[in-house]
C-alpha cells in the first residue's frame, strides 16, 4: 500500500548506526495524520486522499472549511494536503495516520517549502563564476554575462540566468532513507537535510525511483 504522512521539521541531529558511524539526521513529527476526504476516479476523475494535521481552534477556520470538516467528521486541522495514490480501497475517511506507517531503512521522498534568501543576483542565485578583479575589470564583476547576440535574434532568450527571487520555493528531495522511528512520540529521523526552515511543514511519501 503507498503511504503519505505530513509532518513538521524538528532540526538536524546525528545518532550512530549498528556499525558505530555517525548518520547526520533531520527529525520530523509525523503525524497524528487524520483522512479528511477520498477522491475517487467517479466523483473526482482520479483517485487520492486529502489528510489533515496540526491542531487549530474552531474560532480559527472559515465557515466553508467548517463545514468540509464537519462532513467528515474530524477536527479541525491546521494544513491540509493530498496525496495521489493508485488505490485508496483500504483507506477510509477519519482514518489516523501515524509514525509508524513508514519503517526503519524505508526509501521515501520528502517535499517542503526551501528558505526564502530575498532578491539575489546570478552568482548567489545560480552559482556563477565572477569576472577578474584586476587589469580593468571594471565594475561588473558579479553581473549576469552576454545577453545574447546583436540584431539576430534582437532579443533575450527566455531561461537566461538572471537576478530575481531566491528560495521560498517547492523543493523535492528523493530516495531518502528513513533512519528511525519513534512510533510512541511520532518521530521520523530521515538521513540528510531536507527543505525549508524549523518548524516549516513537510511531505513525507513513498520514494517513486526506490528500487
Amino acid at each position: 500500500m503507498q503511504k503519505g504522512l505530513i509532518g513538521k521539521k524538528i532540526g538536524m541531529t546525528q545518532i550512530f548506526n549498528e556499525a558505530g558511524k555517525v548518520v547526520p539526521v533531520t527529525v520530523v513529527q509525523a503525524g497524528p495524520c487524520v483522512i479528511v476526504q477520498k477522491k475517487t476516479v467517479e466523483s473526482d476523475g482520479y483517485e487520492a486522499v486529502q489528510i489533515g494535521y496540526g491542531e487549530v481552534s474552531v474560532k480559527r477556520v472559515n465557515k466553508p472549511a467548517k463545514g468540509h470538516f464537519d462532513k467528515a467528521d474530524v477536527a479541525p486541522k491546521r494544513t491540509l494536503r493530498e496525496f495521489r495514490f493508485d488505490d485508496i480501497s483500504e483507506m477510509k475517511v477519519g482514518d489516523i495516520l501515524k509514525a509508524d506507517l513508514f519503517a526503519e531503512g524505508e526509501k521515501v521522498d520528502v517535499v517542503g517549502t526551501s528558505k526564502g534568501k530575498g532578491y539575489a543576483g546570478t552568482i548567489k542565485r545560480y552559482g556563477g563564476h565572477k569576472m577578474r578583479a584586476t587589469h580593468g575589470g571594471g565594475p561588473i564583476h558579479r553581473h549576469a554575462g552576454s545577453m545574447g547576440s546583436t540584431s539576430s535574434p534582437s532579443r533575450v532568450f527566455k531561461g537566461k540566468k538572471l537576478p530575481g527571487h531566491m528560495g521560498s520555493e517547492r523543493v523535492t528531495v528523493q530516495n531518502l532513507t528513513v533512519a528511525k522511528v519513534d512510533a510512541e512520540n511520532n518521530l521520523i529521523a530521515i538521513k540528510g537535510a531536507l527543505p525549508g526552515a524549523k518548524g516549516s511543514v513537510v511531505l513525507i511519501s513513498d520514494s517513486v525511483k526506490k528500487a
